[in-house]
């Protein structure tokens, strides 16, 4: 059995790509005994096995459960993708950033699970966190452009500091006693109880995590913040001021809010300008199809300054690095300094270096606006500071939910 290995790959990487290299043994650092003996573990094999449900109705690994892969939570799905990998008795294991959006309890299952493989199966790891890495593999390697190097020990988390100030509004927004207001909130959908008397008041300039296990309502509560979800209706909850269903529209609502979400990078696919990416912030659109005035665009150079991106201006958001694209989002998100900032899964997938920047971003943003902050990730970043947090656990009536 060969040795098992972890390579760390910056956040650009094409996974894809890497998994064939690694295949066809590429890397001679990386030997693999049997290329024909590899269980894939990645979010790419998962897309492929629900493709074959909704296309072919071929149910590979849902065929001892009546529900379907899409329908399934993040932990569910990769519990199943690994119960079938281990039955078809692969030699060696290849994990592609196997923690991504898994709760904390579902990682530590994962992690135990892996690091007893590693001992019986050869176990290649390819992660972007270091933190990441099983503590049963000793040898690590370095992804550049240049290769594999290799390194002996785990990299220091880098930290970073914003000098510059983030730049004021070119409007100030009203201030609201409550920018969200839960009041024994309740949701169900059909028989399933997802939500059970949840009172949650988030005020303005708070700094909240939201926290709970994959599958506990979360998303459920985000959409019924944003409008995106009718279970607001009738209830008695409160979004700016005014109690849900009072008169206001969806995008009453959403213009009160900036938001992220790494999945909202592709919705961008035309020639947009980085600056113009920027401006467009102002304008609650997907791109900017207006002229922008010279206000805006003196707006739009100051936050190019705070990110380091003056140089990128006038180049097309498409073309830059999958960090940077995430950064401007983020920036893009709080440019009008809206009410309250929803950051949903923001660091996933993304490398020590660019996370760091994204911590000293919020944390700089959250020092120095008016607005609320909703930071919803299962990974704890070092050094990102939010000041509250509200836990959803969840039990046979619906999650509940409680302060921290």
């Amino acid at each position: 059995m060969q040795q098992s290995v972890a390579l760390l790959i910056p956040n650009d990487t094409n996974t894809a790509t890497l998994s064939t290299d690694i295949l066809a043994n590429k890397y001679k650092e990386i030997p693999i005994t049997n290329s024909k003996s590899v269980g894939l573990f990645s979010n790419t094999t998962i897309a492929h096995y629900i493709d074959l449900e909704d296309r072919l109705a071929q149910k590979i690994l849902t065929k001892n459960t009546d529900q379907a892969l899409k329908t399934m939570s993040s932990g569910e799905r990769k519990k199943l993708l690994l119960h079938y990998l281990l039955a078809q008795n692969y030699e060696t294991l290849l994990l592609i950033n196997p923690y991504d959006n898994l709760d904390v309890a579902t990682q530590e299952h994962l992690k135990k699970d892996f690091d007893a493989l590693s001992k019986t199966h050869q176990i290649i790891q390819v992660v972007t966190r270091p933190s990441d890495i099983l503590p049963s593999i000793s040898q690590w390697y370095y992804l550049t452009q240049d290769g594999i190097t290799s390194h002996a020990t785990k990299p220091k988390e880098p930290t970073f500091t914003f000098t510059e100030d983030i730049p004021q509004p070119l409007t100030t927004t009203k201030v609201y006693r409550n920018i969200a207001k839960f009041t024994a909130v309740s949701v169900s959908f059909g028989a399933k109880k997802v939500l059970k008397n949840i009172n949650w008041t988030i005020k303005p300039g708070e700094f909240w995590q939201l926290i709970g296990p994959n599958g506990s309502g979360k998303s459920t509560l985000l959409n019924m913040i944003t409008g995106d979800s009718p279970m607001g209706y009738g209830q008695n909850l409160e979004l700016f001021g005014h109690k849900k269903g009072s008169g206001e529209s969806v995008w009453d609502i959403k213009k009160m809010i900036g938001y992220f979400s790494p999945a909202m990078v592709d919705k961008f696919k035309g020639y947009h300008t980085v600056e113009n990416m920027l401006i467009a912030g102002l304008h609650d659109s997907v791109g900017l199809y207006t002229i922008p005035n010279a206000i805006e665009k003196n707006l739009a150079k100051k936050w190019l300054n705070v990110l380091g991106f003056t140089s990128k201006a006038n180049s097309y958001f498409k073309d830059l690095s999958t960090g940077d694209k995430r950064l401007l989002m983020v920036a893009r998100a709080m440019i009008k300094h809206p009410p309250l900032l929803i950051l949903d899964e923001p660091t996933v997938g993304l490398d020590d270096e660019k996370a760091a920047l994204f911590v000293a971003l919020v944390n700089t943003y959250s020092k120095q606006s008016k607005a609320a902050i909703l930071y919803v990730s299962h990974r704890q970043e070092a050094n990102l500071k939010p000041s509250k947090q509200f836990v959803i656990t969840p039990t046979e009536e619906g999650s509940i939910g409680r302060q921290a």
